[in-house]
């Protein structure tokens, strides 16, 4: 399954990404309280709009992986996951994983310049969020094309900031194939309900189109049906980058707990079974570190090894993300089964995210299959 085309160097963080990371761990943590998740959860974007506007005029995260030609940076993949794991350590709510690793990218992969000159912009300068529709198994929605353009029915559900999104990519049937269309929340036509979800701090909606306008992105077809996936391995690697980062934020937190909290008059930390559980779960941390890193090669290099990097990521660092919160709330005893700790919030957003585009036992079934065949 390894790529010997990756050249070992994207394996590692440049002195720019080291920079970056530093730059947003300090950014969230004035930023990104677990105090503000449930405020923050309610509001009508489900999400700190100034900490969003921040980003992209402080810091420029919403146009990094954006072409200059659009307003962005032209930076690559392996910004974003820089950006994401930092995020997922610091519990964002965000919709940056939508925005920038599903929407975008279908924006970019559609080969559609108009479409590109006329949203990616918008994105590049935090005025407008997106997200994806009918990616997903479940999905059942249909393009008709009618005298005055593109017109959608059907719906979707549990959709990634499905509720606040400026703009919707939808793929959808058509009576010529498989096409992507473009929804923006001004055209109406749509009705968006918000679900009630384990994890606060990611809202999903269901989204119910009732003869909504839209515009199509690129042709119909195979290329619509490769853009999709495309995207969906993507998303799958930006996942694993943020899981990474929540797996990172337990272990450390855990880690300073046990040095600080006394039983028997010596800290627990000195214990050799705490001893045995924390260094068992630093071995996991480290390969969802490593998978997350190789996948996120893969998608930077463009490799035709990108789907298979991205199950691989999505098996081991779920896994170890949901090793991470348990452990997290465990060993901080009676405090870490509170809800004024944030130990839940982790470990909500550490199961939720195991479902996310795909549980372990689907693409542990893919890699099993591909294995064979290979």
């Amino acid at each position: 399954m390894r790529d010997l085309n990756i050249d070992p160097a994207l394996l590692l963080e440049t002195p720019e990404q080291s920079e970056l990371r530093k730059l947003l761990r300090e950014f969230f943590a004035e930023t990104s309280s677990p105090d503000d998740v449930g405020k923050h959860a309610e509001s009508v974007r489900g999400h700190d709009e100034l900490q969003w506007r921040r980003l992209a005029t402080e810091i420029g995260v919403q146009g990094l992986v954006i072409p200059e030609e659009y307003g962005g940076a032209g930076y690559s993949f392996a910004e974003l996951a820089a950006v994401l794991s930092e995020a997922g350590r610091a519990l964002c709510c965000a919709p940056l994983l939508p925005t920038l690793a599903l929407a975008a990218q279908a924006l970019l992969l559609s080969d559609d310049q108009d479409a590109r000159a006329r949203y990616l912009p918008g994105i590049a300068d935090g005025t407008t969020t997106a997200t994806v529709a009918g990616f997903g198994d479940g999905a059942d929605i249909v393009a008709e094309s009618t005298r005055t353009g593109w017109m959608l029915r059907g719906g979707a559900d549990f959709v990634l900031d499905g509720h606040g999104a400026d703009l919707v990519v939808v793929h959808a049937r058509s009576p010529q194939g498989p096409r992507l269309l473009l929804w923006e929340a001004t055209a109406g036509g749509c009705t968006r309900t918000p679900r009630e979800v384990l994890d606060p701090t990611r809202r999903q909606a269901r989204i119910e189109f009732t003869g909504a306008a839209a515009t199509a992105v690129g042709g119909p077809g195979d290329r619509a049906v490769e853009v999709m996936r495309t995207v969906l391995d993507i998303g799958r690697v930006a996942l694993a980058a943020e899981q990474a980062g929540g797996c990172g934020h337990a272990l450390d937190a855990t880690v300073s707990y046990v040095l600080q909290r006394k039983q028997f008059g010596r800290a627990i930390g000195s214990f050799q079974a705490v001893k045995h559980r924390l260094a068992d779960l630093l071995v996991e941390v480290e390969a969802a570190r490593s998978a997350a890193a190789y996948a996120t090669a893969c998608v930077t290099a463009a490799s035709t090894e990108t789907t298979c990097a991205a199950s691989a990521a999505k098996v081991v660092c779920s896994q170890a993300f949901r090793r991470a919160a348990a452990e997290y709330v465990q060993l901080h005893g009676g405090i870490g089964f509170t809800w004024e700790h944030p130990a839940h919030l982790y470990l909500r957003r550490a199961r939720s995210s195991e479902v996310l585009l795909g549980t372990a036992d689907d693409h542990l079934g893919y890699l099993g299959d591909h294995l064979a065949l290979a």
